[in-house]
Parts: structure tokens; C-alpha cells; sequence
């Protein structure tokens, strides 16, 4: 068998002419998916998604709470401007790790599936769509074969 590019001879089981580099025969253009390949994308979207509508109230509560409100009765009690201050900070918080959990795995990184899984562990008692992320992210990334897969296509990328 001869390259159809440059007439170099080829042996039966090369995938690549070794002169110029074109493809033998029919090379798929796409890799196999496999389980979670076609899941993680859209999980990574979701969750920078999530997580950009969680920073809203956390700067707001954050800037509006953090030394008091002129408009509030005087008589409110002095936990409330703390306990504002602390919920900003926590959803804050969590919006910046749900951000870098999303890059983490777009960017395909060995330590995101990890996160993913304990982010979406805790967003569980977020009701109504921090529910749908965590069930959605346990379902993709917890199985032991899911474990193998992303192991696979981290190493890849």
C-alpha cells in the first residue's frame, strides 16, 4: 500500500503516512463518546450558569447589610446586620467555588470532578434548581465508571 498524497510505502496497520502526515484510510473526525463525555459540558455550563445568578443576592445583601440601612426601624435586632453580612459572604462564597468548579470542567482538570461531587452534595438543599444541579452532577460524575471515564479524558486533555 502506497500514500495516495506523496506514493511513500506504507505497512498494513499505520493509521498515518509517516512523511507527510495524512490519514490512511477512513479516520473518524470525532472520538467515541463515552458515558460522560457528552454530560460534562453541559454540567460545566450549569454550574458557572448557577453560580453567576447566586452572586446577585451576595453582592446585594453584601453591599445593602454590611453597616446598617438608614430606612430600618432602630429597634432591630443586633444579629440582623451580622447575620446579613455572613449569608452574603456564604452565598458569595459558594458562587465562586460553583464558577471555578464549572472552568474546572470545561478545562477537563483531575481535581474538578471531586469538587463537582461535594458542591453538588451541599447545593442538594438548595430548592428549586440547586436540587436539580446536585442531582444532575451525583448522577453524571458519582458512579465508579464514571470515575474511570474522567480519569481518561482529564488525562487527555
Amino acid at each position: 500500500m502506497f500514500c495516495d498524497r506523496c506514493g511513500t510505502r506504507l505497512h498494513d496497520q499505520q493509521r498515518y503516512c509517516d512523511a507527510c502526515g495524512k490519514p490512511v484510510g477512513s479516520v473518524p473526525l470525532m472520538p467515541a463518546q463515552n458515558r460522560i463525555g457528552g454530560h460534562i459540558r453541559l454540567l460545566a455550563i450549569l454550574w458557572i450558569a448557577i453560580s453567576a445568578f447566586r452572586l446577585i443576592p451576595g453582592v446585594f445583601l453584601g453591599a445593602f447589610f454590611r453597616h446598617g440601612m438608614p430606612w430600618f426601624p432602630n429597634d432591630m435586632p443586633g444579629f440582623f446586620f451580622p447575620m446579613m453580612h455572613t449569608l452574603s459572604l456564604l452565598l458569595l462564597g459558594t458562587a465562586v467555588l460553583g464558577i471555578v468548579t464549572g472552568w474546572g470542567l470545561l478545562e477537563r482538570r483531575p481535581w474538578a470532578r471531586m469538587l463537582a461531587i461535594v458542591l453538588g452534595c451541599i447545593f442538594l438543599v438548595d430548592m428549586p434548581f440547586g436540587t436539580g444541579l446536585g442531582i444532575y452532577t451525583l448522577w453524571v460524575l458519582l458512579p465508579a465508571a464514571s470515575e474511570e471515564e474522567y480519569r481518561h479524558i482529564s488525562r487527555a486533555a
